[in-house]
């Protein structure tokens, strides 16, 4: 993913942050055919023995997706995605002064490379399970938990999936929310977005405010 400084997440911990807060991932992987994808949500986990973050996630056992890595796993890249928009160019005051402005567009992004291992073992897929379970149940009011289902049932339902893991080897997050632009266009667009009814512009409005307050 191609960075500029001005649109760089230099915090590590804001970074991870931003992969907690958008788990529902694509990971890619180089198949003997050609790229292959998958749709998954990954959760995070530091590994203190190893001393690396790791994600964790699962696929359907007849997903072709996981038959694509080697036995011994292999490189992958997993995208996570926040709040986007197209910015207008009538948006900036400056375009009133010289025109010299053209369309863009604000995203929130993060890219997590690393090694992938798949896990075919049934036995083994309580591990892939319950970290996401308990991750998403966390802040509910009844939690719900594996044990909650019928033995049987979670059995039958092991048998039909793969684990992944992913030790993550580096991890690059970007914010393209109109930095580097005049201050008065910058608050221009923020302001815009802040009084839509898009979700999606009420939540890049907010970090452009958070944005503003770091300088």
């Amino acid at each position: 993913m191609y960075v500029p400084v001005h649109n760089q997440v230099d915090n590590p911990e804001e970074a991870w942050a931003f992969v907690k807060a958008h788990p529902f991932a694509v990971l890619c992987v180089n198949g003997p055919e050609g790229p292959m994808i998958a749709h998954v949500p990954l959760v995070v986990r530091y590994d203190e023995a190893a001393d690396t973050f790791e994600l964790i996630g699962h696929v359907a056992r007849a997903n072709p997706f996981h038959e694509a890595v080697p036995a011994v796993g292999g490189p992958c890249v997993a995208v996570f995605r926040g709040a986007d928009a197209y910015v207008s160019p009538s948006l900036y005051p400056s375009k009133q002064i010289h025109g010299k402005v053209v369309p863009t567009w604000a995203y929130l992004a993060a890219e997590a490379r690393g090694h992938l291992h798949v896990e075919t073992d049934p036995r083994a897929m309580r591990a892939y399970l319950e970290p996401a379970t308990n991750e998403m149940e966390a802040t509910g009011t009844k939690p719900w938990t594996v044990d909650d289902a019928p033995a049987d049932y979670i059995s039958s339902l092991e048998r039909g999936i793969v684990g992944l893991k992913i030790r993550v080897t580096a991890l690059i997050a970007k914010r393209k929310i109109n930095q580097g632009k005049p201050q008065a266009d910058f608050q221009s667009v923020q302001e815009a977005f802040a009084a839509s009814a898009h979700t999606s512009h009420q939540l890049l409005s907010l970090e452009m405010q958070k944005e503003s307050q770091k300088t």
